[in-house]
């Protein structure tokens, strides 16, 4: 039995937004070579959800990433929202990172590993730096006349 939950997200600019019925137990890391690139990361984190769960409250864009497969993202901000193959498939995935509240998952394995950076992988001994503790950031966003996102 799964846990399905109703979650919520979207692109930056909130042109495109969705909910979807996840179960949160089926996010997972890419490493292959298009995920990196069309995330600009080291891995692409994903989540993986039946196409008819999903809600698409303003249409995103798809970009075709291969002969097999095409990616939603956002055209005016340029978000990727995810990944799914052109045919024969009910299934597709989202980008954890494009969901209101990702806190829910966690990756339960790391898939197109011939292209993993191990370096990446575990980083808990670098030291960590909050966003709202870095004056210089904290000081660009007060001069544009807003107080810094959480």
């Amino acid at each position: 039995m799964t846990n399905l939950l109703q979650k919520s997200g979207g692109c930056q600019c909130g042109r495109v937004r969705y909910t979807a019925s996840v179960d949160p137990a089926e996010a997972y890391l890419c490493h292959c070579r298009m995920c990196q690139r069309a995330t600009g990361g080291f891995a692409a984190s994903f989540v993986s959800v039946e196409q008819a769960d999903v809600d698409w409250d303003g249409e995103p864009d798809f970009y075709e990433s291969s002969p097999i497969a095409e990616r939603p993202f956002c055209a005016r901000c340029g978000t990727p929202l995810g990944f799914r193959f052109k045919t024969g498939s009910t299934k597709m995935d989202l980008t954890v990172g494009s969901f209101d509240d990702p806190g829910d998952f966690v990756p339960k394995h790391h898939f197109g590993a011939e292209s993993l950076h191990e370096a990446w992988l575990d980083t808990s001994a670098l030291p960590r730096i909050r966003t709202d503790e870095y004056e210089v950031l904290v000081q660009k966003w007060r001069q544009a006349g807003v107080e810094p996102p959480p």
